[in-house]
């Protein structure tokens, strides 16, 4: 049996406990009560039961307790998924979205999300959902606008005759 990783000595029990009352992040407090057992001498299974898990996640607070101090035991924000679209690739989307299709070219006379996304996989290989796509472009502050249909022969002074007009009251 392995033996255990020591807690780092500039810190003791009453201290912890001081961190773990001023901390606002209940999981630091936690973890913070966890390790204060330690240090007055409790067994590391007590710790893992105050702290609600189990031992190897107590060794993993430890060490990383003794690299980072209490500021270490805060949950961090996930980092999340890579983009699919770095900032050069991002530049030259909004450079064509801007410059408009080229039918001949482009094989439409305006740009739908699946065109881009057909667009970006044609130009860089990399495949983009049409929800990344628009994601993408509302965050450059683009915002998808269609114009309203409209048949070519309407006139405007038959639809002014045709409305419908009430008697004043």
């Amino acid at each position: 049996m392995a033996a255990a990783v020591q807690l780092r000595r500039d810190y003791d029990g009453n201290r912890l406990r001081r961190e773990a009352k001023r901390s606002a992040d209940a999981a630091q407090t936690r973890r913070l009560l966890a390790l204060a057992l330690i240090y007055d001498g409790g067994s590391r299974t007590a710790a893992a039961k105050i702290g609600g898990v189990g031992l190897q996640t107590v060794r993993d607070w430890v060490l990383t307790f003794n690299i980072e101090g209490p500021s270490g035991l805060v949950n961090g924000k996930a980092p999340g998924a890579t983009p699919r679209l770095n900032g050069e690739q991002r530049g030259a989307l909004l450079k064509i979205l801007e410059s408009g299709p080229i039918p001949a070219v482009h094989g439409v006379v305006r740009w739908r999300l699946i065109d881009l996304a057909q667009w970006v996989w044609e130009e860089f290989g990399v495949i983009v959902s049409k929800q990344t796509l628009s994601r993408e472009l509302r965050a450059a502050g683009y915002r998808k606008l269609s114009a309203r249909p409209r048949h070519y022969a309407q006139n405007a002074e038959a639809m002014v005759a045709f409305k419908k007009t009430s008697s004043p009251a």
